[in-house]
């Protein structure tokens, strides 16, 4: 039979813990510097993003002056399907269009609807008619210039397929 190696470390944590008290200064300086690091690296190589929101009230278009339970609960279930109807490609194309992204701004020269729309995000606010757009970009005026453009095109994209 082969010997058998038995090289054990033994780790005395008190040990580790009386080592750590007297060096704290060594932590507290790292942990300033590895701090100081992080946030120059991100606020240099990291481009700055800013969202800007709007909503979309979803309401039944009636002629009657009541509204019923069941009204209410066809405009929750309405907004499900609206907010898919907001990051259709008609919406980024009239969007596109309608700002002109392509020739105001230089650094839009290749964007694609789909990519536009990547900059979109949509919520439905749990149990409300409510829809709410986000639009994330670097310039924080054409984050917000987006979703409002956002907002009026799907409002007529979807007064236009629901009819």
């Amino acid at each position: 039979m082969g010997k058998k190696d038995n090289n054990e470390i033994e780790i005395d944590i008190q040990e580790i813990l009386v080592y750590l008290r007297a060096h704290w200064y060594v932590l507290l300086v790292s942990a300033m510097v590895g701090a100081m690091l992080f946030y120059l690296v991100s606020a240099a190589v990291l481009p700055k993003k800013f969202q800007s929101a709007t909503k979309i009230y979803v309401l039944n278009q009636q002629n009657q002056q009541t509204v019923t339970y069941t009204d209410l609960q066809t405009g929750t279930q309405l907004t499900k399907d609206y907010a898919e109807l907001v990051l259709s490609r008609s919406v980024t194309t009239q969007v596109m269009a309608d700002l002109d992204l392509q020739n105001r701004y230089t650094d839009m020269k290749e964007l694609t609807p789909e990519e536009l729309a990547d900059m979109i995000s949509v919520q439905t606010l749990t149990d409300t008619r409510v829809i709410k757009i986000t639009v994330t970009d670097t310039i924080p005026t054409r984050a917000q210039d987006i979703a409002n453009a956002v907002r009026k095109a799907a409002s007529e994209h979807i007064y236009k397929v629901m009819d």
